[in-house]
């Protein structure tokens, strides 16, 4: 299959673009070629003034069933090192716009790790969420074991780590894996209107508070206010803040243009 038609890439609405996974005969596991893709969409999209919003989703079947094990099983550890995953995987975690996942199906090993580097994930009751990489006899390699302790805890992520099970969506959402659950058949369309609500509001604002939940967190707390802090003065220099505030006390929806500095 040509690259470039792993993911196909619409735009369902202004300022929304939608990515599909598109290696249906492998349940949409991640070989090289896809991640390449991937990671190569995600750098388009940063750089489109037009696109605030990215929902990222795959089939029916499966979200993504993991990484490719047939490109995997036959490689020594500088050889795993050398397919250089971890600077794709760079493209999707340092995406400056929020990001929307739209889980169906099987999202297992990095498929999880995929959902996980959204900002949200809206999960299907029919989902499936697992990190099963010790089964094979490897561990998480995208994230695995720091975002989902980070998602639903110590206790929670050990359990999911060291069994290898699946979880359902429900669990997920009960865990706090997922930010919303939905029938199956309203996950990308839940997804879509999710990012239509996110990209009609002022765009540098909700970079900021992605930049501000992404680096603060780990901070002291003291730091992280401080960091807070000046990011809500540099708020004060946008034309949204002024037509934001402008609309609201003139009792009119707002109609913000992307946030560029006068």
């Amino acid at each position: 299959m040509d690259p470039i038609m792993l993911i196909v890439k619409t735009a369902p609405e202004e300022g929304v673009a939608l990515l599909r996974l598109n290696r249906p005969e492998a349940r949409n596991a991640l070989n090289l070629e896809l991640r390449r893709a991937l990671a190569a969409a995600f750098d388009d999209l940063a750089e489109d003034p037009a696109v605030r919003v990215v929902v990222v989703t795959g089939n029916a079947e499966a979200f993504a069933a993991g990484a490719d094990i047939a490109m995997l099983a036959s490689l020594s550890p500088r050889g795993v090192e050398q397919l250089g995953l971890h600077r794709l995987w760079r493209s999707i975690a340092d995406f400056p716009k929020p990001v929307v996942a739209a889980v169906n199906g099987f999202a297992l090993g990095g498929g999880c790790e995929l959902a996980m580097h959204a900002d949200l994930i809206v999960a299907g009751e029919g989902a499936k969420f697992g990190q099963p990489e010790l089964k094979v006899g490897i561990i998480p390699g995208a994230g695995g074991t720091q975002r989902l302790v980070r998602l639903i805890g110590r206790t929670k992520a050990m359990r999911l780590l060291l069994s290898g099970e699946m979880i359902s969506g429900r669990e997920a959402f009960d865990w706090g894996l997922a930010s919303d659950l939905v029938e199956d058949e309203a996950v990308v369309p839940t997804a879509l209107q999710i990012a239509g609500r996110i990209a009609a509001l002022p765009a540098s604002a909700c970079a900021l508070v992605k930049e501000l939940v992404q680096t603060a967190a780990d901070l002291p707390m003291e730091a992280a206010l401080a960091l807070e802090r000046k990011s809500f003065w540099l708020t004060f220099d946008t034309p949204d803040q002024r037509e934001g505030m402008t609309a609201f006390l003139e009792k009119r929806r707002p109609r913000f243009n992307g946030g560029e500095t006068a």
